[in-house]
């Protein structure tokens, strides 16, 4: 006799019944643990995409960075360049006034102006015509004092300085506000 039939009827439901209550726990960790293989696989592919997409986003700001490093360089090349430019001029305009000051200081050079021989209100009635000794043909001209004609170009001097000053301010914000 097998020990089944010994049994009596109901301790074999206790015992189908514990069978299928290890059977339903052991398939139900089966399945946790299939599930659990199948989320950590999700999971672990999201993490290295979201990883890939990381890596993707750094490589893209540090190409624009480069970028925006290069434009800056190239615009503080430019302004370099602008700058030695202006800066050359006002140089030789300087050099040139300070050569025509000492020209006029040491009368090699005299200042003069145009006279109008047709104002009659001037009160200074000049001949047209060149005297014996003169070489200057034209119109009529008055020379002016050395001190006035230093006074007169200290101011041009300070007009050309001026004028060149703000053509570097222009080509400063031209360069500055155009997009390269």
């Amino acid at each position: 006799m097998r020990l089944v039939d010994l049994m009596p009827a109901s301790y074999r439901m206790i015992a189908a019944g514990g069978l299928l209550v290890a059977f339903a726990g052991g398939s139900a960790a089966l399945a946790w643990q299939v599930q659990d293989w199948r989320y950590g696989q999700q999971i672990a592919e999201q993490a290295r995409l979201h990883t890939d997409t990381l890596n993707q986003l750094a490589l893209a700001s540090a190409a624009q960075q480069r970028a925006e490093q290069g434009k800056r360089f190239a615009l503080e090349q430019r302004l370099s360049a602008s700058e030695q430019t202006h800066y050359r001029a006002l140089s030789d305009a300087q050099r040139d006034q300070g050569r025509l000051r000492d020209r006029l200081a040491t009368a090699d050079v005299r200042l003069s102006v145009l006279l109008d021989a047709t104002d009659s209100a001037s009160g200074c009635a000049m001949s047209a015509t060149p005297s014996a000794g003169s070489v200057v043909h034209g119109p009529t001209r008055a020379q002016l004092d050395p001190a006035h004609a230093q006074r007169i170009i200290g101011i041009t001097d300070a007009g050309d300085q001026g004028l060149i000053a703000l053509a570097a301010c222009q080509a400063y914000a031209k360069e500055v506000s155009t997009p390269k």
